[in-house]
């Protein structure tokens, strides 16, 4: 009998390790990333309508651009997040999902913005019950043209067990209001050991809209406007990586100011853009053991400026955070940072630049909202 016991226990001993090694091989061979400096997905305005070709600078536009990272549909003020310290991993349901989408795009769209920078997207994904937010979205902003970067296309995450993370394709989505000249995905350095599988194929994309010096048919063409939408990392990058996302990020900014375009960054950068976020939140955790460090403004090169830096430094910051801490569901007290925001170059002017404080209503990120000219 006892030796019968033990043949059994040896069985499903060897059972469950060929599985778990099966599995670990799965996801491993399933891994990719794409290669760099691809065309985007395009997509042309739903409504079928004919984008102004480029921006009449001579009549001096006031311009407005948003970014918000949707937190792919789940993170509703009770949702809280297993990577960030919580339970949560997957949103409540397939409608749920779709209403946080579509509230945050009621919101925005009551800007008026010219451009919109999405991140954390899904258009397939087990954690979003397999709601494609793109086409949530064309339909949300019909007379916009867009754009898709692949950021994420996850084997099937078996994590945590009782709600599997799954299987997931997500990216970053630019809406125009204006033709799309030109679209590029930039893939970021990361990390080389197996903490990149708890990473996003992380990119950024650059979108060129056309600028023209005025209207009518003797108009000649003037700079360009680069639109970088970037998602820096978060899990899982040492410091080494940073530095290097950064660097590659900003000698891409660099060769487009000295080409005469304008440029404007916008995106979830992973790092406080404050630099002193939790004393002006009144933040409960210490910078030094906050995943949320302070970004390194001494490395921004010459002739960009990193917006709420600048709005703080002058006195003039007084916006809502821009993301919370998803360790726990939001009841007003939890830790929140500016992490959403804009670099500019020198020869766009800004006009304002505001959070729209939705109250973390529809994701555990609040939109900001850039109204600038070109000058």
């Amino acid at each position: 009998m006892g030796r019968t016991v033990l043949k059994w226990a040896a069985i499903v001993i060897a059972v469950v390790v060929a599985a778990v090694l099966a599995y670990g091989a799965y996801v491993m061979l399933s891994y990719y990333r794409l290669d760099d400096n691809l065309p985007l997905d395009q997509a042309a305005p739903a409504d079928s309508r004919e984008l102004p070709q480029a921006i009449d600078v001579a009549a001096s536009p006031e311009l407005c651009v948003v970014t918000a990272n949707l937190g792919f549909g789940a993170y509703g003020p009770g949702f809280d997040f297993f990577m960030d310290g919580g339970t949560g991993s997957v949103a409540e349901s397939a409608e749920a999902a779709a209403a946080n989408i579509d509230g945050s795009a009621a919101a925005i769209a009551a800007e008026r913005p010219d451009f919109i920078l999405f991140q954390e997207v899904d258009v397939d994904g087990t954690r979003s019950h397999h709601v494609d937010q793109w086409a949530l979205l064309r339909a949300d902003f019909a007379a916009y043209g867009s754009a898709f970067a692949q950021n994420y296309d996850s084997p099937f995450l078996a994590w945590p067990p009782y709600a599997p993370h799954g299987a997931n394709r997500a990216g970053l989505v630019t809406f125009s209001g204006y033709w799309i000249d030109g679209t590029l995905r930039r893939s970021l350095p990361i990390s080389d050991g197996p903490s990149k599988l708890l990473d996003l194929d992380r990119c950024y994309s650059i979108c060129r809209v056309r600028t023209d010096d005025g209207a009518g048919p003797d108009a000649t063409a003037g700079p360009e406007l680069v639109l970088f939408n970037v998602h820096l990392s978060a899990y899982g990058a040492d410091a080494s990586v940073l530095e290097a996302q950064r660097v590659m990020l900003f000698a891409d900014m660099e060769r487009e100011r000295e080409a005469g375009n304008y440029v404007v960054v916008g995106g979830d950068f992973n790092h406080d853009l404050l630099g002193a976020s939790n004393e002006a939140y009144g933040n409960q955790t210490a910078t030094e053991a906050s995943w949320a460090k302070p970004f390194d403004f001494a490395s921004v090169p010459s002739g960009f400026t990193v917006v709420p830096k600048a709005q703080l430094d002058n006195g003039t910051f007084a916006s809502a955070a821009t993301c919370r801490d998803a360790g726990r569901p939001y009841d007003g007290t939890n830790d929140r940072w500016v992490m959403d925001g804009f670099i500019c170059s020198d020869d766009v002017r800004i006009s304002s630049c505001e959070t729209l404080d939705l109250g973390f209503a529809y994701s555990d990120h609040n939109p900001v909202v850039l109204r600038f000219a070109l000058t």
